[in-house]
């Protein structure tokens, strides 16, 4: 089996596959990118999605997974790709129908990069794949719902819809929108393995588990605090370094704040994180006491875990370069879950 990762960034899809004991190609060229794919052990080809030649992939690619940059579209960015919506579905229409037409829609568009999105199309029709999975930020949904209905007239089952990764094990409620497709079998959603608040079981199953938490995937650092008043025991503890919790409703406890307005999200350690979106917010992204006030922002192992990496991930590049990575990147937890749902015996391999 041999998997196409196109726009493959720091390695979220293939942490997945390695879940399943399979491994990709991925296309990337970001230079910081490709070295902490190349230090995590992924296989990289550094080259333009956009530019590179598809005809020596030929009969070569069982499987294809394509993450598009979504600065265009995310609501963190300028929103750009709304104003090139038309032309992007252009642009399926005119690769369906076998007319080539990127390099003339690319200079129209508000933002060229926009059109990276019909880029998944394009190695589609061209390599034929058993399989494609695809993520992209919720506003791009319909240019996959009209991504999959070419992929239909051309033999694949598809499905698309927006997941929630708390639903798949990730402690954050990041909303995505997916294309799954199969020439080879019906594309359903995968089933979720968490629930808000959890499921109670029944004569069908033995229910869900709530959602996972920061403190359950953060945990707290080394250096302990007792404090006792006048008693020789008993007490709150509390961490030196990192976020604490205390039984005792008045005992400090840390919040991640994710923004810099009044109305920025906020939410206690034993809830999940809001999506974590860095660029220009960076900065933004700290810890507060329950007042409120500044304690420190969050640290890259912090953010890398938070998206489903582990805390030792080889990251490479400025600390700017290494939180845009890990907020670009697709969380492994629900990668895995997509490609189980995908890829043919995909729950034997991983047996």
């Amino acid at each position: 089996m041999t998997v196409l990762d196109l726009f493959a960034g720091p390695g979220g899809w293939s942490q997945g596959l390695r879940d399943l004991g399979l491994r990709d190609v991925g296309i990337e060229i970001d230079a910081a990118v490709c070295q902490t794919r190349a230090a995590a052990g992924h296989t990289t080809i550094r080259a333009d999605v956009a530019a590179y030649p598809v005809a020596p992939l030929t009969g070569r690619i069982t499987g294809l997974i394509g993450s598009p940059p979504c600065q265009t579209f995310s609501a963190a960015g300028l929103r750009a790709g709304n104003d090139d919506l038309p032309l992007c579905h252009q642009a399926l229409d005119d690769l369906a129908r076998g007319n080539d037409t990127r390099p003339l829609l690319r200079s129209a568009c508000t933002d060229p990069r926009s059109l990276l999105v019909v880029e998944p199309l394009r190695y589609a029709l061209r390599l034929g794949p058993d399989w494609i999975a695809l993520e992209e930020v919720p506003a791009v949904l319909p240019l996959f719902e009209h991504t999959a209905h070419l992929l239909g007239a051309v033999g694949y089952s598809a499905w698309t819809g927006i997941l929630n990764a708390a639903d798949f094990g990730l402690a954050q409620t990041r909303r995505r929108a997916f294309l799954i497709a199969s020439r080879t079998r019906p594309a359903l959603p995968p089933e979720p393995t968490h629930a808000d608040g959890g499921t109670c079981a029944d004569l069908f199953g033995d229910g869900l588990p709530p959602w996972r938490t920061m403190r359950d995937v953060l945990g707290c650092p080394p250096g302990v605090v007792i404090t006792r008043g006048n008693h020789a025991s008993g007490g709150s503890r509390f961490s030196t370094t990192g976020p604490s919790w205390a039984v005792t409703g008045r005992a400090r406890s840390w919040l991640l704040k994710v923004g810099n307005r009044p109305a920025a999200t906020r939410r206690r350690l034993d809830q999940p994180a809001p999506t974590l979106l860095f660029g220009k917010a960076l900065n933004d992204v700290s810890w507060i006491d329950a007042d409120g006030t500044p304690i420190r922002r969050l640290d890259v192992t912090e953010a890398a875990v938070l998206q489903g990496f582990p805390a030792a991930y080889p990251w490479a590049g400025s600390r700017t370069k290494q939180f845009e990575q890990i907020g670009n990147a697709v969380p492994s937890p629900l990668a895995a879950a997509v490609l189980r749902s995908v890829i043919p015996a995909a729950v034997e391999v991983a047996a």
